[in-house]
């Protein structure tokens, strides 16, 4: 699978996990140096699951919001704690 911004590929995987209708990539498949975490709002820090959520930034654009990462997932989100998820503007397919 991939994850694209305006084709340019973010994330290449095939060891994905599916879960609640969203793809999470490893963080090995990431291109890690286009993210950067996006202040916590209140809803953030309300999460469960310990949500970060990350802007995409390439050449100075910048997609807010548009990948997170569970970094304390609850047992029943374990499965995806560590990866990353994209939503948005990012295509996953």
């Amino acid at each position: 699978m991939k994850a694209t911004l305006k084709d340019l590929v973010i994330a290449e995987s095939d060891d994905i996990v599916e879960t609640g209708g969203y793809h999470y990539f490893p963080p090995r498949s990431v291109h890690l140096e286009w993210l950067e975490k996006s202040p916590k709002t209140d809803r953030d820090k309300e999460c469960p699951h310990g949500v970060q959520f990350y802007d995409i930034v390439i050449d100075g654009a910048r997609t807010p919001r548009a990948a997170w990462c569970y970094e304390a997932p609850q047992p029943k989100m374990a499965a995806v704690g560590g990866r990353f998820g994209f939503w948005d503007d990012v295509a996953v397919s």
